[in-house]
């Protein structure tokens, strides 16, 4: 629900915060009740979506005893979040340093990444390394794809946060006689964190959506298993309409997690 409530602290007094808390639940059950009674238009086969729900959220493993459905999206997504912090981290330290070379190829990185797109090279990455070597399974190659991809984003992202926090802070440090890397650590970071973690958040749910996209390698993820029982059974509304409610949970999660981290980082901010 924090998604819906984003902009309650801007409502002065705990009295004035309920209440707009209740009138945007109001409104948010009004526009679910509408979006239900639009897909009940569409005749839809409950026992088939009942049935085949267990699957899409991952509750049974495959035939060869491996995750599949949302377990299998969220493991691909929280490895690709991680190595994706890493790279941007590291990119970011090299759009940000005076070395050249190292300037150089953080630059030719985010322009790559993030001017092709991702089907492409995931498809790259997938049909490309076994011309090189051993044949990659799906998984890492999904993991992959994702994480060069956002964390060629998520560089420009960590790049505006460190720039954001005013000259004047590190001035401060050096007048306190810390080292670099204690002023970057202790003053910079910090202050960054609280810039960053909005853009972060929303590429973190983009990404969530973008991982139906490693299904073309044949990953048991949501949009392949939606996709297969929708052809099997001819009822590809059903299907759909419950990989996007399952998609639009996780985001959710991912939302919440957001709001408590902006409220966290921003305690120092409040009035």
């Amino acid at each position: 629900m924090d998604g819906m409530t984003d902009g309650v602290a801007a409502a002065p007094g705990s009295g004035r915060q309920a209440g707009f808390r209740i009138k945007v639940a109001v409104v948010w059950g009004a526009l679910a009740l509408l979006l239900l009674a639009f897909f009940q238009s569409f005749d839809l086969k409950f026992a088939l979506i009942a049935e085949k729900l267990p699957f899409l959220l991952g509750l049974r493993l495959t035939p060869g005893g491996f995750l599949q459905g949302a377990a299998l999206t969220l493991l691909i997504c929280l490895l690709s979040i991680t190595l994706s912090i890493v790279i941007g981290v590291l990119a970011t330290a090299g759009r940000l340093s005076s070395n050249p070379v190292a300037f150089g190829v953080a630059t030719f990185y985010g322009s790559f990444f993030r001017g092709t797109p991702l089907m492409v090279q995931l498809l790259l990455l997938y049909l490309g390394l076994p011309q090189l070597g051993p044949v990659p399974a799906a998984l890492p190659c999904g993991v992959l794809a994702l994480s060069l991809n956002y964390g060629a984003y998520l560089s420009e992202i960590f790049r505006a946060g460190v720039q954001s926090v005013a000259p004047g802070q590190r001035e401060a440090a050096m007048a306190l006689g810390l080292s670099r890397w204690q002023t970057v650590w202790t003053v910079i970071l910090p202050q960054a964190t609280r810039f960053v973690i909005p853009p972060t958040g929303a590429q973190f749910v983009a990404m969530l959506k973008d991982s139906s996209l490693v299904s073309v390698t044949g990953l048991w993820e949501i949009n392949f298993l939606a996709q297969s029982y929708g052809r099997s059974s001819y009822r590809y509304v059903e299907m759909l309409l419950t990989a996007a409610v399952v998609y639009w949970m996780l985001s959710l999660i991912f939302e919440h997690v957001q709001s408590r981290l902006e409220v966290r980082y921003g305690r120092a901010y409040r009035r």
